[in-house]
């Protein structure tokens, strides 16, 4: 039992040191951009992620609401 579970965790390890290999060991490593906002793609398209569009729906200030704080009410 503690044989399998030292060779799953030293190949799990391994595989993660690949899947990082330009990250870990080049200056201007970073991970690729999956976000669809990073895309230019869909930027072409006008596309953008549902959290960006509720973070622009909730900046969205009614005409009425701005009315009111211009009249100070």
């Amino acid at each position: 039992m503690l044989k399998t579970i030292i060779i799953a965790t030293v190949l799990l390890f391994i595989a993660i040191l690949l899947m990082g290999v330009k990250v870990f060991f080049t200056k201007k490593g970073a991970f690729p951009n999956t976000h669809i906002s990073g895309s230019k793609a869909m930027q072409e398209r006008g596309i953008s992620c549902a959290t960006s569009q509720m973070n622009e729906l909730h900046e969205h200030t009614s005409p009425i609401e701005e009315m009111l704080k211009q009249d100070n009410f």
